[in-house]
């Protein structure tokens, strides 16, 4: 499974883990590089799971809250752990 921006591939990995409608890299896969946190929002910490969102910055161009990671999540989406998932402008496919 690739992640990727413009031709650009923020993550590359074999062992991707789809759970809630999403698809999960884990961290050692992802270009950590090209990513920001970002200030959390009131919705964000209304989260259960202690979510933190990340800008992709790739070449300058900023690619606001594209990726997040959940840094403690509950029973339910503990197979997320030290993964990120990725949207709006990161493409995800095979």
């Amino acid at each position: 499974m690739r992640a990727s921006v413009k031709g650009s591939v923020v993550a590359d990995s074999n062992d991707v883990i789809a759970c809630a409608g999403y698809q999960y890299f884990p961290t050692r896969d992802v270009r950590t590089e090209w990513l920001e946190k970002t200030a959390r929002t009131p919705d964000d910490l209304k989260c259960p799971h202690g979510v933190q969102f990340y800008d992709v910055i790739i070449d300058g161009d900023r690619y606001a809250r594209a990726a997040w990671q959940y840094e403690a999540p509950l029973p339910a989406m503990q197979a997320t752990a030290e993964r990120f998932g990725f949207w709006r402008d990161v493409e995800v496919k095979p």
